[in-house]
């Protein structure tokens, strides 16, 4: 017989899983920003002439990047925060696709993935 649930421990591994994920990213994007915010006070001096000049053009494909890397990570921590949404209401590790059971393997890589591998390879070609 196939299992169509994890059990309440399985879902307790996982919640335990993605609540570590869920502090690290939250750490990171706050690193993130605190980055950003150095980098944007960091435009005082006007005596450089060229140089700085220079130096605003790198500035800017930095902060860019750094902006980039934050809305990543905010992404990324909504979807962490949807996945302990569906271990509360009972449909973690279910595919949103086929209805079956995700593997385990797979929700330990990806803990806040809504698809299985075989769905996610259909979705990819």
């Amino acid at each position: 017989e196939e299992k169509t649930r994890y059990s309440k421990e399985e879902l307790q591994e996982f919640e335990t899983l993605i609540t570590e994920k869920l502090e690290k990213a939250y750490t990171e994007l706050n690193y993130i920003k605190e980055t950003l915010t150095r980098a944007n006070d960091s435009g005082i001096d006007k005596t450089a002439g060229t140089l700085k000049m220079l130096e605003d053009g790198a500035d800017t494909a930095e902060k860019e990047s750094l902006s980039q890397l934050a809305a990543r990570q905010q992404k990324f921590i909504i979807q962490l925060e949807n996945a302990l949404v569906r271990i509360k209401n009972g449909t973690y590790g279910i595919c949103v696709d086929s209805g079956k059971l995700i593997s385990k393997a797979r929700l330990r890589a990806v803990p806040h993935t809504m698809h299985s591998i075989e769905a996610k390879l259909r979705q990819n070609k």
